[in-house]
């Protein structure tokens, strides 16, 4: 099995897991979660989908990095699974494709979102933005795909591009053009921040992103994630080292802290969001 480096370009990744063939589009699932209720509006049914390109230090999910690896799935295999539990979505609940990173799988996790449209399932997406590009054909593919999301969740893991790289591998420049293109075409979405001791729990920074996610339309919430250390045992068993070894999750005072300089209780339109007819 080949393990695809983490900094292989976003075309590379697509060609690599064989997203486009002569037959139905499969993608590669790492698990799914019946009844999630805090991956977007309501309760949903989550997909989580396996392949991500950062390294994020506080990841809790390693075994979601590799790609190309997983339960192979159809879009209708998991519409199928899906639909049984519609009734206790109410009006706000639907699907949620999370990760590992659900733009890994952009052909993918385009089909699915347009067959769950077609089905009346609201759609939810998950993502970091990593694989975000402007470059083609990915980019058509993209703006087909916010066509059929009626909200996302947008993880920024640091306003900072230079902290953003020390923190995941990565700089920020790509996810933040993918969040103003999200903005300008009015893409309901969920603002996220996980909150880290002595990696993005900085007064300064969490100001400039408070004052960043000001500018941006149609955020609907904004929260801020505790750091916690539930996945150091999977970091063991994989024989990874751990990147935050002995840092512990920040005090609720710090939580409220950046809760204030992010303004997290100015985005209330979440309580009342339904997805678009």
């Amino acid at each position: 099995m080949k393990l695809y480096d983490s900094t292989e370009s976003p075309l590379n990744v697509l060609d690599a897991v064989g997203a486009i063939d002569d037959g139905p589009i499969k993608g590669y699932v790492h698990s799914v979660e019946s009844f999630g209720s805090v991956d977007g509006p309501g309760i949903r049914f989550v997909v989580f989908l396996q392949g991500c390109r950062m390294r994020c230090q506080y990841c809790h999910n390693p075994d979601t990095w590799n790609i190309g690896v997983g339960d192979e799935m159809t879009a209708d295999q998991i519409l199928d699974d899906a639909i049984r539990y519609k009734a206790f979505w109410g009006e706000q609940g639907g699907m949620t494709c999370s990760g590992g990173e659900s733009l890994v799988q952009l052909d993918f996790l385009l089909d699915l979102f347009t067959k769950a449209k077609a089905r009346d399932i609201s759609t939810c997406l998950d993502t970091s933005g990593q694989p975000f590009t402007r470059d083609e054909p990915w980019f058509s593919k993209f703006e087909q795909l916010m066509k059929v999301t009626d909200v996302s969740l947008v993880d920024i893991k640091h306003i900072n591009s230079a902290e953003h790289k020390k923190l995941t591998g990565f700089g920020n420049e790509n996810i933040l053009d993918m969040i103003q293109y999200m903005s300008a075409n009015n893409c309901d979405m969920w603002i996220r921040h996980v909150l880290v001791p002595q990696r993005t729990d900085d007064d300064h920074y969490l100001a400039e992103l408070g004052e960043y996610i000001k500018t941006l339309n149609n955020v609907q919430k904004v929260e801020v994630l505790p750091y916690h250390t539930l996945g150091v045992k999977k970091y063991h068993e994989l024989g990874i080292t751990y990147p935050l070894e002995g840092i512990e999750p920040p005090t609720a005072a710090r939580v409220k802290n950046a809760e204030n300089l992010l303004h997290t209780s100015d985005y209330n339109d979440w309580k009342t969001w339904r997805p678009r007819p």
